[in-house]
């Protein structure tokens, strides 16, 4: 592939999709210099960011792997092991005691976390099922459904691997920290986003991104929602509800769709900062540029320490490292979901909000609550998903506020039913035993293991030793507890215990200082069970060779200062360093900020809280300098 260098001048389908033989548009600012002249510009879908190896990080091609890969037969059949949704109901199960951050991490680093996988990585299912089966017999079974197995499918393969190579999956996202999720990958889907017409020509666009009501367009927002981009939003709503940003699944959840809204709102913010004297090309791409590296800023000085994660310190541009996204990191290690507390919450004056408002609330099932002149909103799990306009409804900057004031999950083992037991129902809204209803059940903790055996991830040890660090001899080695056996139980015989209901007990709940406290209680942030986790872990699997990756990973306790155990760090680190190292346009290897904001005031060095300030109707005193932490560290 011929490597270009563009300049503001160039036609944007050239510009960013470095299509061959793409017109040039016409300079209506000749003569005139801009901080963009002369300057390479970042292409859409990730291509030519390493002048070397112009297909690394780009759209389309292969997750990059730390560890070999791990098949029965070397190419693409996965190895076997206990169900996962037999793990899942033994290892992962809450039983509704959710656990919070320990160091008052706040419920901004789950939202964050989202949106920076959304940014950096996407897989797609096959045509191949990898249907976990779900046994409606097992004593610790409690999902309801006449279907007998979780459904997933087997990633989508890079062509040509699997056959006499390992299998490889693809990335269909850009891996680089470049704003994919606002502006998309391709000419067409941005094209749609900006304000103008969709004629196939870019270079007739304005520089904002088209925003109605300052809210993220529907799918009808230009009269016909079925030549709209794809969005993911279930059944009926696809067409009704979906709003679209550069990531199709903006919508999933009213914290992730708040975020979206941000960024959009912040590239229009600086658009309007800009001169008029410059085109509307220049105005986008100086505007892009300046929303790239304050997603960057925000990651690297905020967004990471806050997890406790610490970066070797940055010595510039290293073209020999390849930032593309790890296979290990993107099905393993950035794998989260017990971080997830599912509901969401705004607390505002009583008289931010009509009583037909929150009348209309109440009805859709959000839970309403007033208290010496505040009223505070919370959506629960069901009605945060799929339903964007609730960001207008609540008003964006209490919903990002909101994010800032609760801690987020603990990064631990037990995950909760919003992501470990989603309901669907087929038709909606059915209920069993009706005729022709089905309900299926998505454990994403479930498909996570399955994935990892997909993949061919390795197994947990051979995971430790591919990150520098020592094999686990024993169970309670990894989970730090002093023993691996049950209780001693005359109801039961040796080996039943793990299929026992009863083990999963909490008998206590504690604060930081090891306090008990109610169950329920946000400063639960350790509990004591009738069983260990290694008890449990042991009498799935036969040793810890046999342990699978993501399972040994979230089974370790925290490294102190930290959010994350010792493998999880170790996978977070090397990550971070690499899309950091190997990105030529890193903020700080970019000369062309420093250009932006000499010439016309504009800096990326903004953190989250300037953001919501600079965009919503939130005030500066009523936020902490960092949203990530409550206060409660």
């Amino acid at each position: 592939m011929t490597r270009r260098r563009w300049t503001a001048a160039a036609s944007v389908a050239a510009l960013l999709c470095s299509v061959p033989g793409s017109p040039a548009a016409a300079d209506d600012n000749a003569g005139r210099r801009s901080p963009l002249d002369g300057v390479e510009l970042q292409t859409l879908d990730g291509s030519g960011n390493n002048r070397a190896h112009t297909g690394w990080g780009r759209v389309g091609t292969e997750y990059p792997r730390v560890a070999p890969a791990r098949y029965v037969d070397g190419v693409g059949e996965p190895v076997g092991g206990p169900s996962p949704r037999y793990v899942s109901n033994r290892i992962f199960n809450d039983t509704g005691q959710q656990l919070y951050s320990e160091r008052g991490v706040s419920q901004w680093a789950q939202v964050w976390g989202q949106y920076v996988l959304h940014t950096v990585g996407l897989r797609e299912d096959s045509d191949e099922a990898l249907n976990i089966p779900l046994d409606v017999t097992d004593p610790l079974e409690t999902a309801e459904t006449n279907i007998p197995f979780v459904p997933a499918g087997r990633s989508k393969v890079v062509p040509g691997t699997g056959v006499t190579g390992p299998r490889e999956a693809v990335n269909f996202n850009s891996s680089y920290l470049d704003a994919f999720a606002v502006y998309g990958g391709t000419a067409e889907r941005l094209e749609w986003m900006r304000e103008g017409p969709v004629d196939g020509d870019l270079g007739n666009n304005g520089a904002r991104l088209l925003m109605p009501g300052n809210l993220l367009p529907r799918r009808d927002a230009r009269g016909d929602a079925g030549s709209a981009p794809i969005v993911d939003s279930p059944g009926a709503l696809l067409l009704e509800k979906g709003v679209v940003a550069g990531d199709f699944r903006a919508g999933e959840n009213v914290g992730l769709t708040a975020v979206q809204t941000l960024f959009a709102r912040e590239h229009n913010r600086i658009v309007a900062e800009l001169p008029s004297t410059l085109s509307e090309e220049e105005k986008f791409q100086i505007a892009r540029r300046v929303v790239i590296a304050t997603e960057q800023y925000i990651t690297y000085q905020d967004f990471l320490p806050a997890m406790g994660v610490r970066p070797a310190e940055y010595r510039g541009y290293r073209p020999h490292v390849n930032a593309g996204l790890g296979n290990e990191f993107a099905t393993v290690g950035f794998r989260a979901h017990s971080m997830v507390r599912g509901d969401f919450a705004v607390r505002v004056a009583e008289k931010r909000y009509s009583a037909a408002q929150l009348d209309a609330f109440r009805a859709r099932g959000l839970v309403v609550t007033a208290d010496h002149g505040t009223v505070t909103v919370t959506v629960p799990p069901q009605a945060a998903a799929f339903n964007p306009e609730l960001v207008g409804e609540l008003g964006l900057g209490p919903l990002l506020q909101g994010l800032g004031e609760r801690p987020q999950g603990k990064n631990d083992e037990q995950i909760g039913d919003i992501t470990r037991n989603i309901r669907v129902h087929n038709p909606v809204g059915c209920e069993l035993p009706s005729a022709g209803c089905q309900i299926l059940i998505f454990d994403i903790s479930a498909i996570d293991i399955a994935r990892g055996r997909d993949h061919g991830m390795p197994s947990y040890n051979e995971l430790r030793r591919a990150y520098g660090l020592a094999p686990k001899p024993t169970f309670r080695s990894i989970t730090g507890e002093a023993s691996e056996t049950f209780p001693a139980d005359p109801e039961l015989s040796p080996g039943d215990e793990i299929n026992d209901p009863d083990s999963l007990d909490f008998l206590r709940v504690l604060d930081r200082e090891g306090n008990a406290v109610p169950p329920g209680s946000e400063r639960a942030v350790a509990g004591v069970r009738r069983t260990t986790l290694a008890a449990r872990l042991a009498a799935i699997y036969d040793t810890t060779a046999d342990l699978d990756a993501v399972t040994g990973m979230v089974s370790e306790p925290h490294v102190p200062g930290t959010e994350l155990g010792e493998l999880q760090l170790a996978i977070w680190k090397r990550q971070f360093e690499a899309t950091r190292d190997g990105d030529r346009f890193f903020y700080l290897n970019d000369p062309a900020l420093t250009k932006i904001r000499r010439a016309y005031g504009i800096d990326y060095r903004r953190t989250l809280a300037d953001l919501i300030v600079l965009n919503t109707d939130v005030q500066r005193a009523e936020l902490p300098r960092n949203v990530f932490l409550t206060g409660r560290h």
